[in-house]
């Protein structure tokens, strides 16, 4: 069940409610890339024999189980720094080869508890990795699942296979409310082809609304791009400032948190980007300094940070505590950290 929470001053002061207090659901939707959670068998057609026994990584059993237990850690306590006992209602993921690696997840004795399910779809990406979506059906109750293929525009990429667009729509708070789950190309291409991602992302969303007006959309993944990017500002209009946001546009709260404050889900050469994103449709936020959650709407974002996912000593310290890196396992959790955006209705 959704926890009920009898408003604190500063929800208070989100709510615009001064003068009585009212009940108020909290929402937590999350995003986790898993870096790369295969099991240690061979799925045919797919190019996953680095993570064999015999493979550059030497991937068994142990070092299965072992991820298995690092990533329910982390997708267990996501959300529960607001939400201590319930954590979030839905968490996007990316770079997980199967259904299977998804059944042993939500398995694991942290994370069982949740009582999560799971939306996957296996897609055409020839190393095996796909999206999928993770949701507590006492929460959010799943209506229709897809994957929506990403389509080569470029007649010389007519064999191009990458993660597809996995479409989820469904119930939260009694709204219609569709979760599309992204992991754009990579940055070994050009920025063509996230752009090209975020058009086709820009459809998939407009096409959803057009059937229903009052659905409300979030756009999530790790996009390879920042928020700043073409792909994100021009492609899928996703803008930084509410105040910008139109009627075909989306709200990106990440612009500012890597803009101003200079922080993000992963680094590169000392840097942060943050190409982990939670984005959603205009029908989500109050416009104008409004106050008004009589309908689910954004009240803040958070990157999930824990002492326990940066490297504290060696050539890495700072940064994030991979799986592997520099061909040594570390017994870590991901090059990314994961996101959450919290959400509020008011209880009639």
């Amino acid at each position: 069940m959704y926890k009920r929470l009898f408003l604190t001053p500063l929800l208070l002061l989100v709510a615009g409610v001064m003068t009585a207090q009212k009940k108020t659901a909290v929402y937590a939707i999350g995003f986790y890339n898993q870096e790369n959670l295969f099991d240690y068998t061979h799925d045919e057609g797919k190019n996953d024999y680095e993570f064999l026994p015999d493979g550059s990584y030497k991937w068994n059993e142990m070092k299965y189980n072992h991820k298995l237990a690092n990533m329910s850690r982390v997708l267990a306590e996501m959300g529960t720094d607001v939400l201590p006992s319930v954590g979030c209602a839905i968490i996007g993921l990316s770079e997980v080869e199967n259904a299977h690696c998804l059944a042993d997840l939500v398995d694991q004795p942290s994370l069982k508890p949740r009582g999560y399910e799971f939306a996957h779809i296996e897609g055409p990406d020839k190393r095996g990795v796909d999206c999928a979506l993770l949701y507590n059906p006492q929460l959010y109750k799943v209506r229709n699942v897809k994957l929506v293929p990403y389509i080569p525009e470029l007649k010389k990429d007519s064999n191009y296979c990458t993660r597809g667009f996995l479409t989820v729509s469904g119930e939260l708070a009694g709204e219609h409310l569709s979760v599309i789950v992204c992991h754009w190309p990579s940055r070994f291409a050009t920025s063509f082809y996230r752009e090209s991602a975020g058009r086709q992302v820009k459809a998939i969303k407009d096409s959803l609304q057009k059937e229903d007006p009052d659905c409300k959309v979030i756009v999530m993944g790790d996009m390879n791009d920042d928020p700043t990017d073409k792909s994100m500002t021009e492609m899928l209009c996703a803008k930084g400032d509410i105040k910008d946001v139109g009627a075909g546009d989306m709200y990106n709260p990440w612009y500012n948190l890597l803009v101003k404050k200079g922080t993000g889900t992963l680094q590169y050469n000392g840097a942060w980007n943050l190409f982990d994103q939670i984005v959603f449709t205009p029908n989500m936020i109050n416009k104008d300094g409004g106050r008004d959650f009589s309908t689910l709407k954004f009240w803040k974002p958070q990157i999930f940070r824990r002492d326990y996912l940066f490297q504290t000593e060696g050539k890495y310290k700072g940064n994030t505590k991979r799986t592997t890196a520099g061909g040594v396992w570390l017994d870590g959790y991901s090059d990314h950290l994961p996101v959450v955006a919290y959400f509020a209705k008011e209880i009639k």
